[in-house]
C-alpha cells in the first residue's frame, strides 16, 4: 500500500504524518491488518529494536477520589466495588516495588488516586522514592499523583523521581463529556510542569470510550505536540457502576490499528501497552509487541493482569527480549536532551487505569501494580464492530483478600 510505504518513510525520518494519513490507518480493513502491523513494526524496530521495557505499578492509595472521571472505578459516586485504602508506608511501597524489580521491571510507577497531592503527600511520596532508590539504585521511578501545584514537580525531582505520568486520556473536544471536575487544560499544564522540572513526561490516552476516529487522532496529535517521552495506550474496560459501563467498542483488530496509528505519529517515543490489553487484545497481544516497546508487568491499579511469568513468556515466544537496566530506552537523540527530541512539531495514571469491580476491603492495605493539532472534528459515526463480551473476564485485584496479587 502506498499509504503504508509513506508512513514507514516518515516514521524513519521522525516526520509527522498528516491527519488524513493517521485517519486512514484507523480505517484500514481486517484484510490489511497484518500489513499495517508489519509497516508500523519497521518503525518500532528502527528506534527500539526488539527490546521490551517492563514497568511495574505500585498503588500507593486506592479509591476515595473526589474527581468524576467517567471511566474510573475510583471516581466520585462509583458503585464499583474496589479495594479502598489510604497511603502505603514507604517500607510497604518499597517491598511492593521489589517484587516488580525481581521480575525484571526497569521502571516502578508510584500511583495515588485523588485530584492532586498536598504538600504533605509530596513529602510522603518523596520518602518512598528515596527508600526505593536506596535499595534499587538503577530503577527508574515515575510518580503519578494527579494535578500538580507549583513547585511540586521540582520537589519530586529532588527526591529522585525520574518521570511523571499524567494522561490526556481523550481529545480536547470531548474531554468535558468524560470529566467535569477538572479540565483538559489542567492536564496539559501538569505535563508541562513535569517537563519544566526536568522530569521525563509520560502521557497517554484511553481508547474505547465512545470516541470517533477523529477524536483518537486529535489526542495523539496533541500528545505529539506535548512531546512526552512515553505514551501509554490504555483500552477501556467498561465496568458496572461507572457511567461508561455499556461502552463496548473495541476488538483486537481495532486495538492493533490504534497502536499502529500511535506508533506512526510518535515513532521514536516509548509506546506502552497498558491497561485493558488482556481483555481486548486477548490472544493477539504478541502482535501488539511489534507496535509497542513497553508494557506493564503483572497487575494494574484495581484489576489483575495476566501473571508476570505469562508476560515474560509472551515476550520471549514472540521473539522479543526484556530491556536490561543497563540499556537506555530512548533513542540517542531523545535521551541526550533529557526529554523531547526537538525535531517534533511542537506520562501509569490513576486516570489511565482499567476500572474494575473488586471486592471492597475498606482501608485494607494492598500492594501491587496497575498498569497542537487542528480543530477536533466529530462528524463521523463511532466505529461499530461485533464484540464478544462473553469472552471478557475482568479479574478483580485483591478480591476476597487483604493483600492483592502481584507479578
Amino acid at each position: 500500500m502506498d499509504l503504508l510505504n509513506t508512513l514507514v518513510d516518515k516514521g524513519l525520518r521522525r516526520e509527522l504524518p498528516t491527519r488524513e494519513e493517521a485517519l486512514a490507518v484507523l480505517a484500514t480493513s481486517d484484510d490489511e491488518l497484518l500489513d499495517v502491523v508489519a509497516a508500523a513494526g519497521k518503525v518500532r524496530r528502527q528506534w527500539f529494536g526488539r527490546r521490551v521495557k517492563l514497568n511495574y505499578l505500585v498503588n500507593l492509595k486506592s479509591g476515595l477520589c473526589p474527581e468524576d472521571c467517567s471511566y474510573c472505578s475510583q471516581r466520585l459516586g462509583s458503585k464499583a466495588g474496589i479495594l479502598k485504602y489510604t497511603w502505603l508506608k514507604p517500607d510497604e511501597a518499597t517491598k511492593a516495588a521489589a517484587a516488580g524489580v525481581a521480575g525484571g521491571a526497569k521502571r516502578v510507577c508510584l500511583v495515588a488516586s485523588g485530584r492532586g497531592p498536598t504538600d504533605r503527600d509530596v513529602d510522603r511520596v518523596s520518602q518512598t522514592i528515596e527508600a526505593i532508590k536506596e535499595q534499587h539504585e538503577d530503577v527508574e521511578v515515575c510518580a503519578c499523583l494527579g494535578l500538580l501545584s507549583e513547585g511540586q514537580a521540582d520537589r519530586l525531582r529532588s527526591a529522585g523521581a525520574d518521570a511523571y505520568n499524567h494522561n490526556l486520556n481523550t481529545s480536547e473536544g470531548t474531554y468535558g463529556e468524560i470529566t467535569t471536575t477538572h479540565t483538559y487544560a489542567d492536564r496539559v499544564d501538569t505535563v508541562q510542569q513535569a517537563q519544566s522540572a526536568g522530569l521525563s513526561a509520560c502521557s497517554g490516552l484511553i481508547a474505547g470510550m465512545g470516541e470517533t476516529d477523529a477524536d483518537l487522532v486529535d489526542v495523539v496529535f496533541s500528545l505529539r505536540g506535548l512531546d512526552p517521552d512515553s505514551v501509554p495506550v490504555n483500552f477501556l474496560i467498561p465496568i458496572e457502576g461507572t457511567p461508561l459501563a455499556k461502552e463496548w467498542h473495541l476488538t483486537p483488530q481495532r486495538c492493533l490499528r490504534i497502536l499502529a496509528m500511535v506508533r506512526f505519529v510518535c515513532p521514536d517515543v516509548e509506546v506502552r501497552l497498558a491497561g485493558g490489553r488482556e481483555v481486548h487484545l486477548r490472544s493477539m497481544q504478541p502482535l501488539a509487541l511489534n507496535l509497542a516497546n513497553s508494557i506493564f508487568l503483572g497487575d494494574y491499579l484495581t484489576t489483575e493482569g495476566q501473571s508476570g511469568q505469562s508476560d515474560l513468556d509472551m515476550i520471549a515466544d514472540a521473539g522479543f527480549e526484556v530491556e536490561g537496566a543497563d540499556t537506555t530506552t530512548l533513542p540517542g537523540h531523545r535521551a541526550t536532551t533529557g526529554g523531547g527530541c526537538g525535531s517534533h512539531d511542537g506520562g501509569c495514571s490513576p486516570c489511565g487505569e482499567t476500572p474494575e469491580a473488586a471486592q471492597d476491603s475498606s482501608e485494607a492495605p494492598a500492594v501491587g501494580p496497575e498498569p497542537a493539532g487542528a480543530e477536533p472534528a466529530h462528524t463521523e459515526p463511532v466505529r461499530t464492530e461485533p464484540v464478544r463480551t462473553d469472552l471478557v473476564t475482568v479479574r478483580r485485584r485483591g478480591a476476597g483478600t487483604d493483600i492483592a496479587p502481584n507479578a
